[in-house]
């Protein structure tokens, strides 16, 4: 047999073992999803979630979570503290079991945790594997244990290193730092992703206060999440500064089989049906599952029933659909299971069948209850819905004008769009571009095989104050339907997208940014899926054309161009400030912004949903008082020479 057959033998040396904590280091995606940011900050919930696991068991109500100078991280909880003794099975201390050994936790057998965010046991040694290195202390039964560790490999044995002072609580302290080798792209943290999770843990854990210190110099700061009312303060929280039907919001909870659940709502003025956020064990149930079908069932059934009841709904009029009755609505679901079954892409979506009957039935009983209890604001609930019946309809015959018999008839297509050759949507791409002029240099400089190009006239309506018949009626937002050809609404189907990156490019200015906000909101409300799935992008157009002699450059930012004129000297060099991509020629907008060999593009993507809910409604919204404070306390001032 030859070396180079010998090289393709598939036997038994083929099969590589990996032993202890190695296969982490040498697959890190298959526990944390991936090394980029979001594996770095999923490191923190690893560890944090650990310690949410002895709130929920009773035993913890104050969890740190500390930002270093260096970026390593402090996670401390004042629960019982990790067992410290000889495990019977591994004879070692529980504690190192725990930080080396995959898949070892309490969460397992019916001794450790009734409910459980943890749920695979392998946070806190992957965590360990994942780290340059990492401390545990742990406090209980009056001393103070401590053990290091060096990318997984203990450095020293459990040791009592002091007694618990007289008032201190037990508890875990954790601090590691993420690895450089693991983290390449980057291990510095960020302030507003950590917080936004910790509060929204805050609020599904009642009374449980979580504070957040960032020691990082010019950055020092700190700030506590406590919330009495739990999933009500939320509610609260994501509805500020919004037009709410009625006040305080409303709560229902019950226990059934083991399982918890918990429902806050609030309706609001505007006319949007996706404020749902759901949680399993304080898990975001992106995708949903059975606790929202059982929630959304309960709360279609229950308003018809109460409108039937009291003759706000007529008997010749049918009855309202779940798409009325949540238009205007902002609701959390909590449920706590002791065996939750994810499924979905994510594995974010709650799969357990009992589930939905068990909120159904609790939630429809106490809410029932308050309508009849409240019947001026069932009234007003009722007659919401009704107006979005109506405006349904409307909008059903609106939506009539969007559809396309079939993604492959040109003829069904906007005129003003370009299209591509091709009709493969993996390789297709459509600028979105503002104005005819930046549209006709795009035309000409594009690549027509894979490129379309998608001119609009003017700024779209902003779909945040209108509701979707009107929305419907706006020539450009049903020019982009009908291009992107998946539809809208109950039609949208994420499979008929014509393209897989749907490309923003406006001017580099205010109007530019304008435009781009609107469209944005617009992808957000009604097209979000489009997001979530990463086709939606912004294109980086220069600002600056730098040209000295025979050579030209550009700068995308006025730091770039202060660094290029540094590199290249100030003699003799002419800087040409676009004000808007109609001033490039094709061949300049082809080579800084639309060339996939050079151009710079931003994927849009959705980390905090709920932050991105109430941003929308601030900037985008009907009430002027949000904005401004928002303006107020995130503008940058220059000082100008007058």
């Amino acid at each position: 047999m030859t070396q180079e057959q010998n090289a393709h033998v598939y036997d038994e040396n083929s099969i590589q073992v990996l032993e202890g904590l190695e296969a982490v280091r040498k697959r890190p995606g298959m526990y944390i999803g991936s090394t980029t940011s979001r594996g770095l900050h999923h490191l923190v919930w690893e560890i944090v979630d650990n310690a949410i696991d002895e709130a929920l068991a009773g035993y913890c109500d104050h969890v740190q979570v500390m930002i270093h100078e260096d970026n390593s991280i402090t996670v401390i909880d004042n629960g019982r503290g990790i067992p410290t003794g000889i495990h019977p099975k591994m004879g070692i201390p529980t504690v190192e079991v725990v930080y080396t050994i995959l898949h070892a936790g309490g969460k397992f057998g019916d001794g450790g945790y009734k409910v459980s965010g943890g749920l695979h046991g392998v946070g806190a040694s992957v965590v360990n594997a994942l780290s340059e290195w990492l401390k545990v202390e742990v406090r209980q039964n009056g001393q103070i244990f401590r053990q290091d560790y060096e990318r997984g490999t203990p450095q020293n044995s459990l040791t009592v290193v002091g007694q618990m002072e007289e008032g201190m609580r037990s508890g875990t302290i954790v601090t590691f730092k993420p690895d450089a080798e693991i983290f390449q792209e980057t291990t510095v943290y960020e302030y507003d992703i950590l917080e936004g999770r910790l509060r929204e843990l805050a609020f599904l854990n009642a009374g449980l206060r979580i504070t957040l210190t960032d020691e990082r110099s010019e950055r020092e700061k700190t700030d506590e999440f406590h919330y009495e009312g739990g999933i009500a303060s939320f509610v609260e929280y994501l509805n500020k500064g919004k037009e709410v039907l009625f006040t305080p919001p409303v709560f229902t909870s019950g226990e059934k089989e083991g399982i918890t659940a918990e429902v806050a709502l609030q309706y609001n003025d505007s006319y949007s049906k996706d404020s749902i956020y759901s949680f399993a064990n304080n898990i975001n149930t992106h995708e949903g599952g059975t606790h929202e079908s059982g929630f959304k069932s309960a709360l279609t059934r229950v308003i018809n029933d109460y409108a039937r009841r009291y003759n706000l709904l007529k008997e010749s009029e049918s009855n309202l659909t779940g798409d009325d009755v949540r238009e205007g609505i902002c609701a959390v679901v909590s449920v706590k299971i002791p065996e939750p079954q994810f499924e979905g892409q994510t594995k974010t979506k709650l799969g357990n069948s009992e589930v939905r009957g068990i909120v159904e039935t609790l939630f429809a009983e106490k809410f029932m209850q308050f309508l009849e209890e409240n019947p001026s604001t069932g009234k007003k609930i009722v007659e919401k819905s009704l107006l979005a019946f109506r405006a349904r309809e409307a909008a059903r015959k609106a939506r009539e004008l969007t559809r396309r018999k079939s993604a492959l008839e040109v003829s069904s297509l906007p005129g003003k769009l370009a299209d591509c050759a091709s009709r493969d949507p993996a390789e297709s791409e459509v600028f979105i571009v503002e104005g005819d002029s930046a549209g006709g240099s795009a035309k000409q400089g594009r690549d027509r095989h894979r490129q379309a190009i998608l001119p609009l006239r003017g700024k779209i309506i902003n779909v945040e104050k209108a509701r979707l018949d009107k929305i419907l009626s706006n020539n450009e937002i049903r020019t982009i339907i009908t291009a992107l050809g998946t539809g809208i609404g109950d039609d949208f189907n994420i499979e008929k997208a014509r393209y897989h990156k749907i490309i923003i490019m406006t001017d580099a200015d205010v109007d530019g940014s304008h435009i781009r906000i609107l469209l944005l909101t617009f992808f957000y409300r009604y097209m979000r899926e489009l997001i979530k799935v990463g086709y939606v992008y912004m294109a980086q157009p220069p600002l600056f054309k730098i040209s000295k002699g025979k050579n030209v450059s550009y700068a995308y930012s006025d730091k770039q161009l202060e660094e290029r004129l540094n590199e290249i000297g100030r003699q003799g060099v002419n800087i040409q400030r676009y004000k808007g991509l109609g001033e490039m020629n094709p061949e300049q907008l082809w080579e800084t912004t639309m060339d996939p060999e050079s151009r710079t593009l931003l994927q849009v993507s959705i980390e905090d949903a709920a932050k991105a809910e109430i941003l929308f409604d601030q900037l985008m919204g009907d009430r002027v008082e949000p904005r401004r404070d928002y303006i107020e306390q995130n503008a940058r001032f220059a000082n100008l020479d007058i």
